[in-house]
């Protein structure tokens, strides 16, 4: 597709990417997809967050909401404001999982499996290497598994 088609029917880069951006959260294609998945036990819900991606694993693009915040470094644009939405989601959406497990601070946890579902979708893209949640999902089974021997 030419820009000036491109163009045509977006009349800037930002509202290409927030086009873009609003159709994957709408889509499924995204994490929430599996952290909304009522089908599947909570925990299992949670490391899902550090699963290889399904599809062509040979492309590791990272989280497009941060790549979309780094590209729009402004906190007022509208498109690092969407990212931003979509991050404090994800992380309501963790922290009732882990609430519903009957964790000890659901929120600090939350915090903590968000921030290593991020770093791990970070490194994969940087290394090229689609499977490198296992690293991540190691840390996070260990972070469930004590704050559940903690909980009562």
């Amino acid at each position: 597709m030419s820009k000036r088609t491109l163009y045509a029917h977006f009349r800037t880069k930002s509202d290409l990417v927030m086009a873009h951006l609003q159709d994957l959260a709408s889509s499924g294609a995204t994490l929430e997809s599996g952290l909304t998945c009522e089908d599947t036990p909570p925990r299992e819900r949670i490391l899902g967050l550090f699963d290889q991606p399904s599809g062509d694993a040979a492309l590791v693009r990272g989280c497009p909401f941060i790549d979309a915040a780094a590209e729009f470094p402004d906190p007022e644009s509208a498109v690092h404001s969407y990212a931003r939405e979509q991050k404090l989601r994800m992380v309501q959406l963790v922290t009732a999982l882990v609430r519903e497990l009957g964790c000890h601070e659901p929120a600090a946890l939350a915090e903590q499996l968000v921030t290593l579902a991020d770093g791990a979708a970070s490194r994969a893209m940087v290394l090229g290497e689609a499977d490198y949640g296992r690293h991540a999902r190691a840390a996070a089974e260990t972070l469930l598994e004590r704050a559940l021997a903690r909980r009562g």
